[in-house]
Order: C-alpha cells, then structure tokens, then sequence
C-alpha cells in the first residue's frame, strides 16, 4: 500500500562499490570483526569562525587554523551519521540536522539510499546530544519518526536537559533555537524512548560513555571489537584545535571548561589504548586513530 511515508522517501537506485577496503559516495567503512561500520554524510555546517575558535589564545589559534589551511572567519565543517550492522541490529548513531537548520546539511536520507536501506530498516537510534544537526532530523514533516520501526535512545541527564522547560531561558539567546527545537522533537517520543546511563549497554556490543560538556548530558558509544572504536559525537568536535590544544575552551561547548577536561582525559585514553574513532565533524568521513604529537595531538584519517 502506498502511504504518505512512501511519498516522502526517496527512490534512488543504490550505487555500486567496488569490494574490500572502499569509499562510497557519502560513506567511510570501518569492520570490526562481524560489525561493519559506516559513516553516512549528512552534508556540512557553516558556522561562523568564532562559534568554534572564539576564547581561545588567538596569535597561537591563528597559527594552529592557518596550519591546516582553513580560514578563521566561516568553518564548514563536515556532518559524518555513524551506521553500524551485526547481521542482527542495523544502527544509527544521530540522525543529522533534517531540512530545518541549514540549507548545507539535511542529506542523511540521500546517503542511506546510497546503501541501499530505507527508513524502515533502522533497527535502533543512538543519540549523543541534543543539538540540531543530531536530533533534528528526528521528525517528518508530520511531526511522526522518520524512522518508524527503530527504538530511540539517549542519556537521561541529556533527555532531562533539553526537555526541562527551564533550559530555553537559561541556554542564552543564541541557543534559545536549540532548546524550542529538542524539547519539540524529544517530547514527541518521550512516551517510548530509552535513556541511558553512563556505563549501560545501549545494544549487544555498544556501551554508552558520559563524555561531558558540550552539552550536559552528551554520550559517546564505544563499540566491542577486536580493535574497540567510539563514535565520538561532539566532545572532539573537530581536526585542528581540539587535537593540538584539547585543553583549551571551545565556543561550540555549552560549559567550555568541563568539555576540555572531557576531552584531555579522552584523548589521553584513546591515544594509549589505540582505539578507533569517529568523529560527527572530523574529515574524509570521521574514520581514524588519535596519535600522540610532539605537542597535544594529531588526526590520523583511515588509519
């Protein structure tokens, strides 16, 4: 029968791949043992410089931006929806930004077509936070699940944050459009959606981490294999400074101090324990290592 769901679904065909180690359009994949993990572009950002790199000591700042070839007055930093599949559960880690935030991102549906799925084969959702290019691709335009048949997680102090109705008055104006728009789509579901504690299994293989700061509740997901990785989210929210000077306060973090102890303490974590990680904002599809540098850190993209 054809519903109105059906009407809003692209139809694409799927793209071919070539086998083994690939990069698809819209995709980086990554296998740990039976698990296959990959990373769906939901398209990019654009932001302001200083929403990232405001606060921090400028001179050296400078350096750091001109280093990696980016200019500091508008970032477009890339929006990288983990996937993962064990033959079982068929998972997504965020759900992108939707078609209400910028016109630049919103392209999660293009990318899951590219692989051949549909909104009803997503078997489980996985929130890190609550910020719009994670959340607000949550709802269709009828204010129903893009993804129907999945089961909805996120961290309970994160689900409490943005649904208390103190959060829009206290999260500064420049965010006030972030707190109306998550306490909307985190009430539709608040009925039937999961949340999780720091430690908890989210699905078989797959731990929820309280990595905060960025915002108060957000949750990194390490996932079991026989080289552990993390989807990371936002506590490393970026390629550049974040790596080279973790300890310093970021402007896209809601409590800058606590998200840089969060992210010394994990950088130094994963960089010991060889971890793979990937990262919502980091380059060449968010797959790849932590390498100690002579100085903080390095991104070592695929590895």
């Amino acid at each position: 029968m054809l519903t109105r769901r059906h009407l809003l679904t692209f139809t694409a065909a799927a793209l071919a791949a070539p086998l083994g180690a690939r990069r698809l359009w819209a995709a980086s994949t990554l296998t740990l043992g039976e698990v296959q993990i990959d990373t769906l572009s939901d398209g990019n950002l654009v932001l302001p410089g200083n929403f990232i790199l405001g606060g921090m000591p400028q001179e050296e700042m400078q350096a750091i931006v001109a280093k990696y070839g980016l200019p500091t007055d508008q970032l477009t930093p890339p929006c990288n929806v983990t996937l993962l599949r064990d033959g079982t559960n068929t998972v997504l880690f965020d759900v992108g930004a939707g078609p209400d935030f910028q016109p630049s991102a919103g392209k999660l549906m293009e990318a899951l077509e590219a692989l051949g799925l549909t909104v009803e084969d997503i078997t489980h959702v996985l929130f890190t936070h609550g910020h719009p290019d994670h959340l607000w691709g949550l709802l269709d335009e009828f204010d129903e699940p893009v993804f129907p048949n999945a089961e909805h997680m996120i961290g309970q102090t994160e689900f409490d944050y943005w649904t208390n109705p103190d959060t829009v008055a206290a999260i500064g104006e420049a965010r006030t459009t972030f707190a109306v728009g998550a306490a909307r789509r985190l009430g539709a579901i608040a009925e039937t959606v999961r949340l999780l504690a720091d430690g908890e299994e989210a699905v078989p293989g797959v731990i929820a981490r309280l990595t905060p700061g960025h915002t108060p509740g957000h949750l990194a997901f390490e996932i079991a294999g026989p080289t552990p990785a993390m989807v990371l989210g936002d506590c490393i929210g970026n390629h550049h400074v974040a790596f080279e000077r973790p300890e310093w306060p970021s402007g896209s973090d809601q409590d800058p101090d606590l998200a840089a102890a969060t992210r010394v303490a994990l950088f130094d974590r994963l960089a010991s324990e060889g971890h793979a990680i990937i990262g919502y904002h980091l380059p060449e599809g968010g797959i790849g290592r932590v390498e100690r540098a002579e100085k903080g850190y390095r991104y070592n993209a695929g590895a």
